[in-house]
């Protein structure tokens, strides 16, 4: 490792710990269990990304990696990783339903628009909706769902109107922690990636940031930003719903591939303070 790799990277964690370390705070965990967790992460990724090409990877070559001694990598490698995937599939399907609402000609009124449906009473119905892009969750649970993030309304006519074209998770921590885990994981895997990849080979990776603005002009940003976030990612989204491939596929080029486009926006009030 170079010199001033040596100082830069120490310096990139420390400010990418320091937002994370106050949701650990805010949600009670103590260091010693996120000290517990960084070692498990050490173990899996040098047993699973580290080996030396053409050979199996070893206990011991883990522990030389890691610093750690043979138990305790062999204990932490046995040991399994905290998961919560009903949470990650909850959020998948909601996002699929509210997808298919946008992109499915079925399911538009005739404007093009997604129409108001029925719970289950009249096709094309809210219930059929659920059921051909979240597969068996109950109709009930997934408005549920979306009514609590404020995605979906019921009419005076009784009639389910959606009113938000994006999924947020309403009431739910646990689903707000999952997509921590997801999107603040894509996007360094997409950092990692474009460090060690040749030029033509890097992913998108961009942002637009001003340390000049005046802050009565943050809200009217933060309303033009939402506006044309939003309408990009619908647009990428109906490229994607035209694009997809059957799950049964046999052609390589047709199997399904997982693919996505974050956007975020951040504002800090005080820019040359610790917050960054």
């Amino acid at each position: 490792m170079s010199q001033s790799i040596e100082k830069a990277l120490p310096a990139a964690v420390l400010t990418l710990l320091r937002p994370l370390v106050r949701i650990l705070l805010r949600n009670g965990v103590a260091y010693g269990a996120f000290a517990e967790l960084a070692k498990k992460v050490y173990v899996d990724v040098a047993y699973h990304d580290h080996a030396i090409p053409g050979k199996k990877q070893t206990i011991s070559r883990v522990s030389a990696l890691t610093g750690l001694t043979r138990k305790e990598a062999k204990r932490l490698l046995e040991q399994e990783g905290a998961d919560d995937q009903g949470a990650n599939e909850r959020y998948n399907r909601a996002i699929r339903v509210i997808s298919g609402w946008l992109n499915d000609p079925r399911y538009w009124n005739e404007r093009g628009d997604p129409r108001d449906l029925s719970l289950e009473d009249d096709e094309p119905s809210f219930a059929s909706l659920v059921k051909k892009y979240s597969g068996d969750i109950p109709t009930q649970a997934m408005l549920q769902t979306l009514s609590d993030a404020g995605s979906v309304a019921v009419t005076e006519d009784g009639l389910i109107r959606l009113v938000n074209h994006a999924y947020i998770p309403g009431n739910d921590p646990v689903e707000k922690l999952n997509i921590l885990g997801t999107d603040a994981g894509e996007l360094i895997a997409t950092i990692d990636h474009n460090l060690t990849t040749p030029e033509a080979q890097l992913r998108f990776q961009r942002k637009v940031s001003n340390r000049q603005v005046c802050t009565d002009s943050l809200p009217a940003f933060k309303r033009l930003s939402a506006e044309k976030a939003q309408a990009l990612l619908e647009d990428l989204d109906q490229w994607l719903a035209r694009h997809e491939c059957p799950d049964d596929a046999e052609d390589e080029g047709k199997k399904p591939a997982y693919v996505s486009v974050g956007i975020y926006y951040f504002e800090d009030k005080n820019p040359e303070g610790p917050n960054s």
